[in-house]
């Protein structure tokens, strides 16, 4: 009766957190558990108990982000608290469930490097579904807004703290391997959000700006803006062609304009993601 009242994109995304979650539990249970990796954060403090004291790890998160809940209600909103309390019950919850999932490696670098794998994953497809498995996230929004420093200082902070208590505790190889294995799964989880399909932008000066943008119209179907630029040693005034390709077509925008002007001057940059005609629709933005 529930899920019937619920609107579909709010189930949806529901679904996709929950999905997301449990990916984020089989990875910490098959490779960062056995392996006495940390975790940054609310799961890496669960972690390091569950070491010291054999506390379950997901009970653990659950009732550390109680308080992180009630302190962040006002700076998070309704509709994503409500989210993040449905991603940290699903990781709770799934933690439980799968810890009787065999472990999958017992080096601890392959279990970094695949464990950060499998966590970008479920952490990619949390975000892009704009859930969140709370924890120092909401700290971090929180004492944004009273102290001058930023979201990611803050929690580039708390983890810090969490990784050198692992080296303490442990050994300082820990905190390294745990440091392997959160970058991964920071760029796993920047991928799985925007995708492989980057796109570069392409910036030509050109005294023949008409002609270069006529053709990438014509012949790549791309769009083309024009900005009016003036040169600070000559004073010349030009137009400068913008327009942004897929990866295949670079080399061919390059030989449209070494073919009408060898002498332009082309800055070429990535983009990771585009939303818009020709490109990406703004269907789950």
């Amino acid at each position: 009766m529930f899920l019937r009242k619920m609107p579909w994109n709010l189930l949806k995304q529901c679904l996709g957190i929950v999905a997301g979650a449990v990916i984020v539990a089989i990875s910490i249970n098959t490779f960062i558990l056995a392996n006495q990796i940390a975790d940054g954060g609310i799961t890496g403090i669960a972690i390091i108990l569950h070491y010291i004291f054999h506390w379950q790890v997901g009970l653990t998160i659950f009732i550390l982000n109680i308080p992180l809940f009630i302190l962040g209600y006002k700076a998070l909103g309704k509709r994503l608290l409500f989210l993040s309390v449905i991603g940290v019950g699903a990781l709770s919850a799934a933690l439980s469930f799968t810890s009787a999932i065999p472990v999958v490696t017992t080096d601890t670098l392959l279990a970094a490097v695949f464990g950060g794998l499998v966590t970008g994953i479920g952490m990619g497809i949390v975000f892009r579904f704009h859930g969140s498995l709370g924890g120092t996230d909401i700290l971090a929004i929180f004492l944004n807004r009273r102290t001058p420093f930023s979201v990611g200082q803050i929690i580039l902070g708390l983890d810090t703290i969490v990784f050198v208590g692992a080296a303490i505790l442990f050994r300082p190889e820990m905190a390294m391997y745990a440091m392997i294995y959160m970058f991964i799964a920071a760029k796993v989880m920047d991928l799985v959000q925007v995708g492989l399909d980057y796109s570069k932008s392409v910036m030509v000066v050109t005294d023949k700006p008409e002609e270069i943008a006529s053709e990438i119209i014509d012949k790549l179907e791309r769009g083309v803006t024009y900005f009016h630029a003036e040169g600070a040693y000559s004073q010349n005034k030009k137009k400068v062609v913008y327009s942004i390709v897929n990866r295949v077509q670079l080399t061919q925008i390059k030989e449209i304009v070494h073919r009408h002007d060898p002498e332009a001057f082309i800055a070429i940059g990535d983009v990771s993601e585009v939303v818009g005609e020709g490109f990406a629709n703004w269907k789950g933005h």
